[in-house]
């Protein structure tokens, strides 16, 4: 089976020479922390690597915290990188695969048309944090129109079935509900992308709890975990 051809893909991407994907139910859980032996999720890992290689000689991977540190790499290195904590990668040059793993955040995917690209890992707190404004200003401090990046909001909760405290929807709109209140993180975070100067983004229909047959959702009791995965080709 092929991971990649299993999964749910990025729009819009391809003819920039990008590859970018959401990991479904039917390819497994990557996440270590789920209830399948190690050696099963490491062997998909594995598997992933293999194919992501035909397309790039890098990988880059850490541990998701829900912050707004993103992880920039410069290509100098080969392999599988592992790198500190983080919710966020960007490759300014082609030639290196990146990941984040979520159930119920949203995947974020950025592809610019000059070969940068960056993966993010946006729940509420990366949200207010404001992850995806600071990826922004990393992708025009490296020299690359903002005005010409692609972004898509991948599978992620909807707001049919993500309600969150007063005290949350207040950090992540700046209004007090005075109760709980569902909130929808994709239309926020678009609204930050336009802010920001994008003017290509899509997002996508699936929701992981409404779609749970499909993706792991954190909400519905899951503890497997998909991936978010995108790489400009060498």
């Amino acid at each position: 089976m092929s991971i990649i051809g299993e999964s749910e893909p990025v729009p819009d991407v391809a003819d920039l020479g990008v590859t970018a994907f959401t990991t479904t139910r039917a390819v497994g859980t990557f996440g270590v922390n789920s209830d399948e032996p190690a050696r099963d999720v490491m062997g998909r890992w594995a598997a992933l690597r293999g194919e992501l290689h035909q397309l790039a000689p890098r990988f880059a991977t850490s541990g998701q915290v829900h912050g707004s540190r993103i992880l920039v790499h410069d290509g100098t290195w080969r392999g599988w990188l592992r790198g500190e904590d983080a919710d966020g990668h960007f490759a300014p040059a082609r030639g290196t695969a990146m990941a984040v793993t979520v159930a119920d955040c949203v995947p974020v995917f950025i592809a610019h048309p000059r070969g940068a690209a960056l993966a993010l890992h946006s729940g509420w707190r990366g949200t207010a944090a404001r992850i995806l404004v600071h990826a922004l200003a990393d992708l025009e401090g490296a020299g690359f129109s903002v005005g010409e990046a692609r972004i898509h909001l991948g599978p992620a909760i909807c707001v049919r079935c993500y309600e969150v405290s007063a005290s949350v929807y207040t950090q992540l709109t700046g209004r007090d509900p005075g109760k709980p209140t569902p909130v929808d993180l994709r239309a926020i975070l678009a609204d930050q992308a336009r802010a920001g100067g994008v003017r290509h983004i899509t997002v996508s229909e699936l929701c992981t709890r409404c779609n749970n047959d499909r993706f792991f959702s954190h909400r519905a009791g899951d503890s497997g975990r998909q991936l978010g995965v995108i790489v400009a080709h060498e």
